[in-house]
């Protein structure tokens, strides 16, 4: 297995346990790597050190939350010149995220500004950032991962992805609760050129999300699929551990077995991975 997206310590959340620990269960379940994400700070230097100790090939990135500037191309050109293979609009710190009621760094300290980002079409203004952002991604060929942005965002994303030649678009967890689109919405999407991930997370602790439904957003996603953990909390499994129960969950919903076994190796293997 190769996980695309997982959490460890240390971490302004609570975390299963640290990088090494993180990277011992992956060894211990025979996986090959995983992406290691962080909402407040680049992974690359960590990713970096992880591969070095582990033998496993570790990905580090970097977020386009507050902590980064926001949609800010200096410190995207920083992670990717660095080594960095992903760039994460925002998340905690996107307008959907606010607009759901989900935890973000500055709920901890009043002090913090509660700005939100967005891109075109909700924030027009967030152009020219954002166009230099998806530059420095086609430059690095890395990969566009759409965070917890809106569906209407994502298509715009996806365009000018393909008008910049970025081969590489995630779309983050999409059917979860920040974006929340349909299964409909996602099928466009994924038409459009987009990679569709589905995670372990979504499965053990999204409300109103049973593995029908999930079943339902793999065969919109058809090929272009992939499986992650979005494990690392104290809650949840060891990564690798949560990422089988993905795929076992939504081989008995009905998908195809050898689709999952791709969703969940391969796939984003050659995603991530140059």
């Amino acid at each position: 297995m190769f996980d695309c997206h997982v959490h460890a310590a240390p971490d302004v959340l609570d975390r299963i346990g640290d990088d090494s620990d993180i990277a011992a269960h992956y060894v211990d379940f025979g996986c090959t790597g995983f992406v290691l994400k962080g909402h407040y700070e680049s992974t690359v230097g960590r990713a970096h050190a992880l591969s070095r100790s582990s033998g496993l090939r570790v990905v580090g990135g970097i977020t386009l939350n507050q902590a980064a500037g926001g949609v800010n191309p200096a410190a995207v050109a920083a992670t990717l010149t660095a080594g960095g293979r992903v760039v994460w609009m925002p998340t905690a710190d996107a307008h959907t995220q606010q607009r759901a009621g989900l935890p973000r760094l500055c709920d901890q300290d009043p002090r913090l500004d509660r700005g939100v980002f967005a891109v075109p079409p909700v924030d027009p203004t967030a152009a020219a950032a954002a166009e230099l952002v998806l530059a420095l991604i086609a430059d690095h060929d890395a990969v566009l991962a759409t965070g917890h942005l809106s569906g209407p965002e994502c298509a715009w994303l996806l365009d000018r992805a393909r008008h910049y030649g970025i081969r590489r678009v995630l779309l983050t967890h999409p059917s979860y609760t920040v974006p929340g689109l349909s299964p409909n919405d996602i099928r466009e999407l994924s038409q459009a050129g987009g990679v569709v991930e589905i995670t372990a997370y979504q499965l053990l602790h999204q409300p109103n999300c049973p593995p029908a439904l999930l079943a339902e957003v793999a065969r919109a996603a058809g090929g272009g699929l992939v499986l992650s953990s979005d494990a690392g909390q104290p809650n949840s499994p060891p990564p690798p551990e949560a990422l089988g129960r993905l795929v076992d969950s939504l081989d008995r919903a009905g998908v195809d077995r050898g689709l999952l076994d791709a969703a969940a190796s391969t796939v984003p293997a050659e995603l991530f991975l140059i």
